[in-house]
């Protein structure tokens, strides 16, 4: 009888690896994954692994161990220590072609996790579940010396030069930058001065435990003291990265939250002036309203499944220039590397609206619609899938609606759409509505609703919690 793995399977998540310390993750998990992770490495050609670690309190001793267990396996390290996980991400396009970063992104602080890039791209799915069945088929190890050399190195200046050198404003711009006290604190502010912007900042110190409010920008309730900030110092704008620096929120001084679909219309708008003809990709989670802008400024709109693993994987397919998530992933592969980084996508914001009076104006003037926040169905462990698949089956709409199955039920009709997918790292139904007047977004929600009562009936709708 084969015994039992003492690596939960729970940890391995669709895109990333994640789950609390200790009880899921700690030293002897995070030695074994660089064991696994090694080895599949060095099989693939890879001699070199860069690992970086956010400011959790657990990261310093997840990335010792994980850096142990990747020279024991025979390849060589780039600890680039404290970092956001674009910095990762920047490391392994420029220095090698893989690495793990050491973060538990926006989860609550008791968590951790790894992103991973192995030969150039961000695994996912079953490349995850392989390494957990690798780990749990380890043998013990021998007392060995690590083999693989290890260089402390620090990318911030050259990532900083990078940025510097590709994005240009046209004047300076006056911000307020809220870092949540996530990693991003150590490195957006004296990004952003650097790019010629006066910077106010909040929560730029470093801390694990998350004083001040939870690093997760696409929560409204995580932006009051930003917009508050902006509204009291005079700033045209306000910026909030999450606990890696991987995504991005927006404020403008009225108070408005710019959310991401509707920054993607400023950004496939810019970006289509310099790549007639792209395709723009973006999850199914975003607005209606994203693929006649894409059009109207002479782009192929294609949307695609959530997740930035899947997403990033679908822009290399099909070469495209853009992609963005309604979480606030965006990706930039034109001027760029085509990796999900916060403050890159600030700054190329940053880039088009210098070139406008009114910073605020601009981004309130992009189109909108009536919208719920995502929303959550909590379920048993293994629920969400199968409702889907029912509910897809059930789904006879009448014209003019139109169904999508590409990632769970989305419904759109000419005024609006409703969602309802899977979610792949929780026991959850994630639903999003949004209709282009409120009756609209009420008639669409009621509709979705009482489809999803008919597979389950006990069905409770609440606000999505991180």
């Amino acid at each position: 009888m084969s015994r039992a793995s003492p690596f939960p399977a729970s940890a391995f998540k669709a895109y990333d690896i994640r789950g609390v310390v200790p009880e899921a993750l700690n030293p002897a998990f995070a030695h074994a994954l660089g064991r696994a992770f090694g080895a599949r490495a060095l099989a693939l050609g890879e001699r070199t692994v860069a690992v970086g670690r956010d400011g959790r309190l657990s990261s310093p001793a997840l990335a010792a161990a994980l850096i142990e267990g990747l020279r024991q396996a025979g390849v060589a390290v780039l600890d680039i220590g404290l970092s956001t996980t674009p910095m990762l991400y920047y490391a392994a396009h420029t220095r090698c072609h893989s690495g793990i970063q050491v973060t538990g992104s926006h989860n609550p602080k008791q968590h951790n996790g790894f992103k991973m890039v192995l030969a150039g791209r961000a695994i996912y799915g079953d490349e995850i579940q392989a390494l957990r069945l690798a780990m749990a088929a380890l043998a013990p190890e021998a007392a060995a010396e690590p083999e693989g050399k290890l260089e402390r190195i620090d990318v911030l200046p050259d990532y900083v030069a990078r940025i510097v050198a590709d994005v240009r404003l046209q004047r300076p711009l006056k911000i307020v930058i809220d870092s949540g006290n996530g990693v991003a604190g150590a490195s957006a502010p004296g990004l952003f001065r650097a790019l010629g912007c006066e910077v106010i900042e909040l929560y730029s110190e470093v801390d694990g435990d998350f004083p001040n409010h939870h690093p997760d920008p696409s929560k409204p309730e995580n932006l009051r003291d930003l917009i508050a900030a902006v509204q009291r110092s005079g700033a045209e704008l306000g910026l909030a990265f999450d606990g890696d620096g991987d995504r991005l929120g927006i404020v403008t001084p009225s108070g408005q939250n710019i959310y991401p679909d509707r920054q993607m219309l400023l950004f496939a708008q810019d970006v289509l002036a310099r790549v007639p003809g792209g395709t723009i990709v973006y999850d199914v989670k975003c607005s209606q309203r994203l693929a006649p802008a894409i059009r109207a400024a002479g782009g192929v709109p294609l949307m695609y499944k959530t997740g930035h693993s899947l997403i990033k994987a679908k822009m290399k397919e099909v070469a495209s220039p853009l992609g963005g998530e309604m979480s606030g992933h965006i990706f930039f592969q034109e001027r760029w590397f085509g990796f999900d980084d916060g403050s890159y996508a600030g700054a190329r914001l940053l880039e088009i609206l210098s070139r406008s009076p009114n910073a605020g104006a601009v981004l309130e003037a992009l189109p909108n619609s009536h919208s719920t926040p995502e929303l959550n169905v909590a379920c048993a462990e293994g629920e969400p899938h199968r409702l889907v698949a029912e509910l897809q089956a059930l789904a006879n709409f009448a014209a003019p609606a139109q169904v999508n199955t590409i990632d769970g039920l989305r419904v759109d009709w000419p005024d609006g759409f409703g969602l309802i997918r899977a979610s792949n790292t929780t026991p959850v139904l994630v639903l999003r509505f949004e209709g282009q007047t409120a009756a609209a977004l009420a008639r669409i929600e009621a509709e979705l609703l009482a489809l999803l009562r008919r597979v389950k009936p006990d069905a409770a709708v609440g606000a999505a919690a991180h």
